[in-house]
């Protein structure tokens, strides 16, 4: 162009004004700021079931109402997970799970404070509610908050601290029970609160997913699935597996699956895409932790009443002889998410859920031979193990491959399905002890223990099986 060309100069193009730079966070803080809520979340699902006696005595609970201080949390729990996930995606993943965090500690004090046991009841569902935003959200923004190369590091710290929560959960319970009152359990939750809340505001970035519409029809469909499943579940033993309060629901939550199905084919905004089931990461991790769960945690129903009743020791005292089991992912799950980038998902997999299959078998014959307590410590340990090395890697593998915009959805489903199987286990593994001629009393367990605590076993074989179509390679391939 001349000097003299009169053409009109194109206008310049602003340049857009760079985004904030973002306020360097140690790794460990933002573990600990997406942790802590979740624990508190965790450690309540089973922080009664130590104080049941108590509670009855104190608000003359019937036994029907015994059952239901735990069911109605659970019930909410799993029911409302992926309603609170698509929130999370729409109003800011961070801002939804500080709301559960909210909710949760309320609903805590108004469980502390209740008279009776219809408020405690209440208080427990809405306590369930406030959890259902704060347990797959956690994972969610815990995973965007961390690069790509330090997240399988990360989710191991995460899924030992949630292993630690369900296992402290009786403990706690016992302890406190047994040391202050019944009470003091949901007082505990407020003071966890008022650090929880301040530590996320300040460590944890806000993220969303895709905005996208809404989907009743299908929160309905799958949410009713999940609440009717674990209705019928949790009264089989009850009130009988034929009885119509039983299978009614049970039916009726296995129409609706395929019903949600046909609904959600080809729907973008469905609650659940089916096109996450196109991920084999997330596919593999959801069947091994439904049979993971169904084994494991039946098992561990089991166990802390074999040693209770048979052995003798107060609740407290057993929780504390299951802690070489149950407490050990919280050193063993770290470790295994820092293997994973060397080691790949489906080892770590494969072999923990191997420990796992035989330790529970090696319960099966101890508690046969009614060995004493110092036998069963090696079979602990090694059921610890076997935990610790596949919290880690199921929860890293169920976002493997997966846009952030799917984090919290794919969380959701697998903490339903977690929840699903916990429900399950104690229910299956129940039916068989009793199916074997078993009864909760010092002789009841003979020749009914073992077959029980052996379908626990073959629960997480299958897992194995599972595991092997795991993402093989050098960690996971999170973009």
């Amino acid at each position: 162009m001349s000097l003299t060309d009169d053409r009109p100069t194109p206008a310049l193009t602003p340049t857009p004004p760079a985004p904030p730079a973002r306020r360097h966070v140690p790794v460990a803080l933002a573990v600990l700021a997406a942790s802590l809520p979740m624990f508190m979340a965790t450690l309540d699902n089973l922080v009664m079931t130590s104080a049941l006696p108590v509670v009855q005595a104190d608000l003359a609970a019937s036994v029907s109402q015994l059952s239901w201080f735990v069911n109605a949390y659970t019930l909410s729990f799993a029911t409302f997970m992926l309603p609170a996930a698509t929130l999370g995606d729409r109003l800011g993943r961070r801002r939804v799970m500080l709301a559960g965090v909210v909710v949760f500690t309320a609903a805590s004090i108004a469980a502390a404070l209740s008279g009776s046991a219809e408020s405690l009841i209440a208080a427990r569902a809405v306590q369930g509610l406030g959890a259902a935003a704060i347990m797959p959200l956690s994972l969610t923004l815990l995973a965007a908050s961390v690069t790509p190369q330090r997240r399988a590091a990360a989710i191991g710290v995460w899924g030992g601290v949630s292993g630690l929560g369900v296992a402290l959960g009786p403990v706690v319970g016992g302890a406190v029970v047994e040391g202050v009152s019944w009470q003091a359990i949901f007082w505990l939750n407020v003071p966890v609160a008022v650090v929880a809340v301040p530590l996320l505001l300040w460590a944890v970035p806000e993220s969303r997913g895709t905005w996208q519409r809404l989907d009743p029809v299908g929160t309905l469909l799958l949410g009713g699935a999940v609440f009717l499943g674990i209705w019928g579940i949790v009264h089989g033993n009850d009130d009988g597996w034929s009885d119509v309060r039983v299978a009614g629901p049970l039916v009726a939550a296995v129409a609706l699956l395929p019903a949600y199905v046909g609904w959600a084919r080809g729907r973008a905004h469905a609650v659940l895409p089916l096109r996450l089931f196109a991920s084999r990461g997330f596919s593999v991790a959801n069947a091994v932790g439904l049979t993971f769960t169904l084994g494991v945690f039946g098992t561990v129903f089991l166990l802390s009443q074999y040693l209770q009743v048979v052995d003798g020791y107060s609740p407290l005292e057993a929780g504390l002889r299951t802690l070489p089991w149950t407490a050990a992912p919280m050193v063993v799950a770290p470790i295994a998410g820092a293997l994973a980038a060397r080691t790949g998902l489906r080892a770590l997999l494969v072999t923990g859920l191997l420990l796992q299959t035989g330790a529970l078998a090696w319960f099966a014959a101890l508690t046969e031979s009614q060995a004493s307590y110092p036998s069963f410590v090696p079979a602990l340990a090694m059921a610890g193990i076997g935990m610790g090395l596949t919290f880690a890697p199921s929860a890293t593998a169920v976002l493997d491959g997966l846009p952030d915009a799917d984090f919290a959805v794919a969380s959701s489903a697998n903490s339903t399905i977690r929840e699903f199987g916990v429900a399950l286990g104690v229910a299956v593994l129940t039916a068989v002890f009793l199916g074997a001629g078993g009864d909760i009393t010092p002789t009841g367990y003979d020749g009914a223990i073992g077959v029980a605590l052996l379908t626990g076993s073959a629960a997480v074989a299958v897992a194995v099986v599972a595991a092997c179509f795991a993402p093989g390679g050098r960690g996971p391939t999170m973009p």
